[in-house]
C-alpha cells in the first residue's frame, strides 16, 4: 500500500467542549503568566544584582531560563489553538516543539540534582565551600548540566524524525510529547521505546536518588544544629525544595517509565501539566522568592525602575 506522509498533526488538547476551553484559557493563561514573569523577574534580579553572582544565584538563573523556555516551547501554541480551534502543528513546528521540551525536562533534572549538591557542600562543609564551588567548577558542573541535556534532546528527536506517520494524524496530548507522538507510528517504536526507558532510569530515577542522598546528608546536618529556630528554617527550606522536586520527577518517570500500548492519556494529560506547568510556576516562589537575598535583589530591580 502507499501510504502518505504526514505533514501537520491534529492537536486534540486537554478538552473538546467549547465552555471548558474557555475556562482552561484563562486559566492557563494565568499560570503561564505568573511562571512567565516569576522566572524573567528571577533573571533580572541576578544578572543586576552583583551580590548574587555566586554559584547558588547562577544556578537559580539557568533553571528560571530552563522553566521559560520549558513553558514557552508550548503553552503559547496551546493558548492560540483554544482560542482560535485553529488546532494543527506542521510536521516541523511538531518537532522544534519535541527538541525544546525534552531538552528543557533534562536540564531542569540534572539541574535539581546540581542544585542539591551545591546545598550539600555549603551546609556540610561551609568553610570550604567557596574552594570546593569556585566559578572553574560552578562552570563544569553547567557544562555537565548542558551537555546531558542537549544530547538526550538529540537522541529522543532524532530517533522520532526516522519513524513513518502515514496516518492518523491526532496527536491526543495538549503539545508534541514523546508517548503519543510513539502511538501514532506506523513502523516499529521499540527502538525508541528502550531509549526512554533508559533515559527515564538514569536521568528521571538516578538524579532522584542522587538529589535524595544530597538531601539526606543536609538532613543529618541540619540535626546538629544546635537552635531550635534554625532547624526550622532549614527543613523549612529542605521539605519545600523537596516536594517541588517530587511534583517534578514523579509524574515524569510515572509517563516515560512505561510502553507505548499501556499510555492513558486523558490521564496522561493531567499528569503532563504538573512538570511542564506546575513546577515551572512553584520553581520561582519555593526557590527565590523566599529567600531574603533574593527579596532584595528583587527590590532593587522595582526600585531602579521606579527612578
Amino acid at each position: 500500500m502507499n501510504h502518505s506522509t504526514v505533514t501537520e498533526f491534529i492537536i486534540v488538547g486537554l478538552s473538546r467542549n467549547s465552555e471548558v476551553q474557555k475556562v482552561l484559557f484563562v486559566l492557563f493563561f494565568c499560570i503561564y503568566l505568573v511562571a512567565f514573569l516569576g522566572n524573567l523577574l528571577i533573571v533580572i534580579a541576578i544578572i543586576y544584582n552583583t551580590t548574587l553572582h555566586t554559584p547558588m544565584y547562577v544556578l537559580l538563573l539557568v533553571l528560571a531560563i530552563v522553566d521559560i523556555i520549558c513553558t514557552t516551547s508550548i503553552v503559547p501554541k496551546m493558548l492560540w489553538m483554544m482560542l482560535t480551534s485553529k488546532r494543527t502543528i506542521s510536521y516541523g513546528g511538531c518537532m522544534a516543539q519535541l527538541f525544546f521540551f525534552t531538552w528543557s525536562l533534562g536540564a531542569e533534572m540534572v539541574l535539581f540534582t546540581t542544585m542539591a549538591y551545591d546545598r550539600y557542600v555549603a551546609i556540610c562543609f561551609p568553610l570550604r565551600y567557596s574552594t570546593i564551588m569556585n566559578p572553574y567548577m560552578c562552570v563544569a558542573l553547567l557544562s555537565i548540566v548542558m551537555a546531558i541535556a542537549v544530547t538526550n534532546s538529540w537522541v529522543h528527536t532524532g530517533l522520532i524524525l526516522k519513524l513513518t506517520f502515514c496516518g492518523p494524524n491526532n496527536i491526543d496530548h495538549f503539545f508534541c510529547e514523546i508517548p503519543p507522538l510513539l502511538a501514532l507510528s506506523c513502523s516499529p517504536v521499540r527502538v525508541n521505546e528502550v531509549m526512554v526507558y533508559v533515559a527515564d532510569i538514569t536521568l528521571a530515577i538516578g538524579d532522584f536518588t542522587l538529589t535524595g542522598i544530597s538531601y539526606g546528608f543536609i538532613i543529618a546536618a541540619i540535626l546538629r544544629i544546635r537552635t531550635t529556630e534554625g532547624k526550622k528554617k532549614a527543613f523549612s527550606t529542605c521539605s519545600s525544595h523537596l516536594i517541588v522536586v517530587s511534583l517534578y520527577y514523579s509524574p515524569v518517570i510515572y509517563t516515560y517509565i512505561r510502553p507505548a500500548s499501556s499510555y492513558t492519556f486523558d490521564k496522561d494529560k493531567v499528569v503532563a501539566v504538573l512538570y511542564t506547568l506546575v513546577t515551572p510556576t512553584l520553581n520561582p516562589i519555593v526557590y527565590s522568592f523566599r529567600n531574603k537575598e533574593m527579596q532584595a535583589g528583587i527590590r532593587k530591580v522595582f526600585a531602579s525602575l521606579k527612578h
